[in-house]
């Protein structure tokens, strides 16, 4: 079996958390979508159309992967996947053909090709064509949904928490003394590779929770379900309520609420976050909080690159780019969108919701007067001290993203001096 995950042309709305990654590496439930597949289908081979600017991170860092390869793409049948498919049932090969084309709510989901359909498909206009030929398909409904903003991935997370745990089919429950299970052992998986200390509740009563190998959790921790918890990560005294995936290799402490930490998340200290997605290596300082729900109960509109869109929700907290770092006692507003590399300093106020990319905020005012250089040191400094690297093709592509976000970044600086000047 061959497999393609695209991005289409909505991958730009899942920023700031897909600015540095393909939409497909965004998390939901225990994992992103492409291992999710890999899971399913593991001796397949497979490819991946993305935005030609994270290609070479991409090479780097999935050396046996076909990358935007239209050579390789052409060469046998191959089953093309929509990165921002969020399936509910796995995939059966057999029940795809040549025929029909998989739709979620208008928006094509995964459509299988032959040869001479894949030669059609040209690096210019690639997306444009696979949707002609989509359209000559019988169409057939496929399952899930098509996740279109960040919050879609909030959203959804606990009920797929809940269908990856059945769908891994654990077997595995905790054997630690004095760790109290509340609901059935069954809905607990917690690896053999784990440590956790005594006085530490997992309670499976409203989903299932699921700890992996070299996990470490402090006593007086409680884990309520759903709820995954990745490889390398440790957990300090926290309450962990249900909906919420900690990635691998992050630092958790204080109260998390139905929120993602992709991975290498910093969030050791005490502090509230609530309905949010956090990028790796993001760095929470004490006492940094989010608010989650207005005082008067309304929907949330938030602010994606500057543009506010309206989320049809009660409960939205932040969604925040790779590499952002906030001093002690951040607090920020409900559905704010923090781009990648900003600082953050505190004046004792809610910050702005839209704070883009590469700015620092100090007091409330918002400046780009943090050299970019320094960024780009502290992340290498950051990264090392998890054994991992900055690479030259990394940091290559975090250049290219600070011009990419550079008029984003102008009309807030020019929207905050306005206002300003308007007091």
């Amino acid at each position: 079996m061959r497999f393609l995950l695209y991005e289409d042309e909505f991958a730009t709305d899942l920023s700031p958390i897909a600015l540095l990654r393909p939409v497909f590496e965004l998390i939901c439930g225990r994992e992103s979508l492409r291992r999710r597949l890999g899971r399913w289908f593991p001796t397949a081979h497979w490819g991946v159309w993305l935005r030609s600017h994270l290609a070479t991170v991409y090479r780097e860092q999935n050396p046996d992967c076909h990358v935007n390869h239209l050579d390789w793409l052409q060469n046998h049948s191959t089953l093309l996947i929509n990165g921002r498919w969020l399936p509910e049932l796995r995939l059966d090969p057999a029940e795809l053909n040549l025929d029909t084309a998989g739709f979620v709510d208008g928006h094509l989901a995964w459509i299988a090709l032959a040869p001479d359909e894949l030669s059609l498909l040209t690096e210019h206009d690639f997306i444009t064509t696979l949707h002609l030929i989509a359209r000559s398909r019988r169409a057939i409904t496929a399952s899930g949904r098509m996740v279109r903003y960040p919050w879609d991935l909030v959203s959804e997370n606990s009920q797929q928490l809940i269908r990856d745990f059945r769908d891994e089919g654990f077997s595995q429950i905790p054997t630690a003394e004095q760790v109290v299970v509340l609901g059935d052992p069954v809905d607990v998986y917690v690896s053999e590779m784990a440590q956790l200390d005594p006085f530490v509740v997992l309670d499976a009563r409203k989903g299932p929770i699921s700890i992996d190998r070299d996990v470490q959790i402090q006593s007086f921790t409680r884990i309520e379900g759903p709820c995954h918890i990745g490889r390398g990560s440790r957990v300090f005294r926290a309450l962990i309520h249900g909906g919420t995936t900690i990635g691998e290799c992050c630092r958790v402490g204080g109260e998390i609420e139905e929120s993602i930490l992709h991975a290498f998340v910093n969030k050791y200290h005490e502090g509230f976050l609530g309905h949010s997605y956090v990028c790796p290596w993001v760095n929470l300082g004490a006492m940094t909080s989010t608010s989650d729900l207005k005082s008067d109960y309304s929907q949330i509109r938030i602010p994606l690159q500057g543009t506010p869109i309206d989320s049809n929700l009660m409960k939205a907290g932040s969604y925040i780019g790779d590499h952002t770092k906030t001093a002690i006692d951040s607090m920020f507003n409900t559905g704010s969108s923090i781009g990648v590399m900003t600082l953050v300093l505190p004046g004792g106020r809610l910050l702005p919701r839209h704070i883009p990319s590469f700015c620092n905020i100090s007091f409330g005012e918002l400046a780009t007067d943090w050299p970019l250089e320094n960024s780009l040191a502290a992340a290498a400094v950051a990264m090392s001290r998890r054994d991992q690297r900055l690479t030259a093709a990394m940091e290559q592509l975090i250049r290219t993203v600070y011009e990419q976000t550079e008029a984003e970044r102008q009309a807030a600086l020019d929207r905050a001096l306005q206002r300003r000047v308007s007091m």
